[in-house]
């Protein structure tokens, strides 16, 4: 359904549109999941964006007969699991310097806070390479080398 285009469109959370349109969070996500939505939420809904209630209620309809093209359901979850990368960043961005000025304040002979930066460093790395798709070892590259190799056709 449009809905979470048109949430998105104008920069508004889940949250957001939620307490806009007098629903809750969670029958937002059910319906930008594609599960049907009752009449009156379909109301609120085309009131916050100002739309036609009956456009919206065919809209639904026809939704209910067909799916999300696929490549927009894969960008939409690659956006989401860029997003969850970000957060991760921040919260390591965030507690690492607290850990630091802990570490220093407390006990300033022994940097204990390099091991969880450097821990949680290596978790940063491994979860962009996988939002990213860098995998200079075992990628798509080293896939197709070696099912090409198995099929004993020339690279």
């Amino acid at each position: 359904m449009n809905i979470q285009k048109w949430r998105l469109q104008r920069g508004w959370s889940q949250q957001q549109l939620a307490e806009l349109s007098g629903l809750s969070a969670r029958t937002i996500q059910r319906i930008e999941n594609g599960q049907p939505a009752s009449a009156e939420s379909l109301k609120s809904l085309a009131s916050v964006f100002e739309i036609d209630f009956a456009s919206l209620n065919s809209e639904q309809e026809s939704m209910e007969t067909t799916h999300t093209p696929e490549d927009e359901r894969l960008a939409l979850a690659h956006v989401r699991r860029l997003r969850r990368f970000y957060i991760h960043l921040a919260q390591y961005l965030l507690a690492i310097p607290l850990l630091m000025i802990i570490n220093l304040v407390t006990y300033a002979d022994v940097l204990w806070f390099i091991w969880p930066a450097l821990g949680w460093g290596i978790g940063i790395l491994t979860h962009a390479a996988a939002v990213f798709e860098y995998y200079p070892f075992f990628g798509a590259q080293w896939e197709r080398r070696q099912v090409e190799k198995r099929l004993g056709r020339p690279l």
